[in-house]
């Protein structure tokens, strides 16, 4: 056996594990549900192996459903404002703990920490903050009375419980995201920031011209997780709002806080649609799938042009 041939025969050992793993759990699963989009497969299907071909009926169903479009709409500017506040945020704490700052290396372990926090806790610590702890903040101290007002929860309604799933997203990823800015801003070569302060340049000038072009790469790959990440959201939204509350769209009231993958798993499990909820996945999977070739795509020319 030649020496190109071993190394391939290692090279499949070694990937075959992962290989069949990936389609065990990935490949197979969504073809089988790209099929069951197409039936009338719910429980009692299941049950009684009765399955039919419906066509385009689990699609036509979901897009006229109110719920799903307001879903859609919502989970949408979720994610832009989401990855907005995530990406600024964390660039200027990577711009921080890679200052002259003492115990730097502390506070990047600080700042990534909630990150570990799994979000089905994390949701209920915040909810609990939220729902509790600034009220109570308001009833002692009175600049913050208006917190103490029930009406004025952040919970309570659904513009202001988007911007409370906003923060904790933000207090969750945005130490993780800052990780990957702190090895772009490090790689940065110091003799142009040196030639850059030898000629005068303020620090935001460099900021404009040597820090913010050189991080283009990780720009590209930290918006692209935000945005995956902000789409798929999922474990915050159940434990924080369960999607409430509610409101009313199409003179139907629905929930006003439920992203996509909610709606996904209620049509699924509590209305017990499973091919309608196979179809919205499926939907999902195609709209993420082209924002997410536009956005890499558009960084992409960004970084060229930076």
């Amino acid at each position: 056996m030649t020496k190109k041939m071993e190394s391939a025969l290692v090279f499949w050992v070694f990937l075959l594990p992962v290989l069949v793993a990936f389609i065990m759990v990935m490949v197979i699963p969504f073809i089988l549900g790209s099929y069951y989009a197409f039936t009338n497969w719910t429980s009692s299907a299941r049950v009684d192996s009765v399955l039919r071909f419906v066509g385009f009926e689990n699609f036509i169903n979901s897009l006229k459903d109110p719920s799903f479009l307001y879903s859609f709409g919502i989970t949408f500017l979720y994610t832009i404002l989401n990855m907005i506040v995530i990406n600024i945020v964390a660039f200027v704490l990577a711009l921080l703990v890679t200052g002259d700052l003492k115990f730097k290396n502390v506070y990047r372990v600080g700042f990534f920490l909630p990150n570990l926090i799994g979000g089905i806790i994390l949701g209920y610590i915040w909810q609990f903050i939220f729902n509790n702890a600034l009220p109570s903040l308001g009833s002692i101290i009175s600049a913050f009375d208006f917190l103490s007002d029930p009406a004025n929860l952040m919970l309570s309604k659904p513009n202001t419980a988007i911007a409370a799933m906003i923060i904790v997203g933000t207090w969750q990823y945005a130490g993780y995201i800052m990780m990957i800015y702190v090895a772009a801003i490090e790689n940065i070569p110091q003799e142009l920031i040196e030639a850059s302060r030898m000629d005068g340049a303020t620090p935001w000038i460099r900021l404009k011209s040597i820090t913010i072009p050189l991080c283009a790469q990780a720009f590209t790959v930290t918006m692209f997780l935000t945005l995956v990440n902000s789409f798929k959201q999922f474990d915050v939204n159940v434990s924080l709002t369960s999607g409430g509350p509610s409101t009313m769209l199409m003179g139907q009231p629905i929930f006003g806080t439920e992203l996509l993958a909610l709606n996904i798993y209620n049509t699924a499990f509590i209305s017990n649609k499973l091919s309608e909820a196979q179809a919205r996945a499926f939907i999902f999977f195609l709209i993420l799938a082209i924002i997410s070739i536009i956005q890499v795509n558009v960084n992409k020319k960004k970084e060229i042009e930076l």
